[in-house]
């Protein structure tokens, strides 16, 4: 049986956890630092886990604490937005989303048409993180997460929308084209200067060319410049550093304004699909409902 005695503490320990410490925590809630001490104090005894590692320096989350922090503010969450539904009768999208996009493509694509249903529905508030990393929307507590690439399986907790594919092109500045000739086939670029993309681990990705029977090939050329970031790679191509292989999406707008040309056109080939992904169990929502459809019809082809 459910009692109120679990609801205890939860606000302030979730405020030491934001914080930092138990000073700020007692000027943000207005109470002594003592009376902060004594409730995590209490906290912990009921829970019997140890939530922070204190120092005389710092306070930092346990590996529990992590986790129950997480448990704590989708529960504080949820109970904030069963208070405001009440005055809104459930119609409005109000309350807080998680939303994690891809860095580039989401900066470009996928802020604008949040920030606009921010602008329409005011008591919207969504917490938004740019990654390129593997995330696990169940796992994160993520209620929508745009992805590029990654496995075509999903789990029946989630929620998937198919967007399209990404086309990978070839670019270059007019400039370089001018003093370096275009490419005319995939071996002449072994001559030139190739900016490619390099993981956090180091790695360097290949680049993918269109097969003469279909599908692609690939492959790993020389680098003269290594770029750990989309927006990067462009930049550097830009500057006239090279020739890259570039996603449309990321280069539409410079292309069509003529500051990159495409060479190797003949040569140009799928890329990665574009999901839209979310929680089931949260899909009916309004303010999920009505983000997974302004991003659904913004981001599809």
């Amino acid at each position: 049986m459910f009692s109120s005695e679990r609801l205890k503490g939860l606000d302030v320990f979730v405020c030491v956890a934001e914080t930092g410490s138990f000073t700020a925590a007692a000027e943000r809630l207005n109470v002594t630092r003592s009376a902060i001490s004594k409730a995590i104090t209490r906290l912990e005894a009921r829970l019997d886990t140890r939530l922070f590692n204190r120092t005389t320096r710092r306070l930092a989350l346990t590996d529990a604490g992590v986790r129950f922090y997480r448990t704590c503010t989708n529960v504080l969450g949820e109970l904030e937005e069963a208070e405001l539904s009440l005055h809104a009768h459930n119609t409005e999208p109000m309350g807080r989303v998680r939303i994690d996009l891809p860095a580039a493509y989401g900066r470009l694509h996928a802020l604008g048409v949040i920030l606009r249903c921010v602008e329409a529905h005011e008591l919207l508030v969504p917490h938004i993180s740019f990654s390129d990393r593997y995330v696990d929307p169940v796992e994160e507590d993520i209620d929508i997460v745009v992805r590029i690439g990654g496995s075509n399986i999903w789990p029946p907790t989630l929620g998937r929308r198919y967007l399209g594919t990404e086309r990978l092109v070839f670019c270059a500045s007019p400039a370089y084209v001018l003093k370096q000739g275009a490419p005319k086939t995939a071996h002449d670029l072994e001559h030139h200067r190739c900016v490619m993309y390099g993981r956090a681990d180091g790695q360097v990705n290949p680049w993918y060319f269109a097969g003469p029977q279909g599908g692609s090939e690939r492959r790993l050329l020389p680098a003269h410049l290594t770029v750990g970031d989309g927006e990067g790679q462009v930049a550097a191509v830009l500057a006239g550093h090279g020739i890259a292989q570039l996603p449309t999406w990321l280069v539409k707008q410079p292309l069509a304004e003529g500051k990159l040309v495409e060479v190797l056109a003949h040569l140009a080939t799928e890329g990665s699909p574009v999901n839209l992904v979310w929680l089931k169990r949260r899909e009916a929502q309004p303010k999920v409902s009505v983000l997974l459809e302004a991003l659904g019809a913004a981001l599809a082809p």
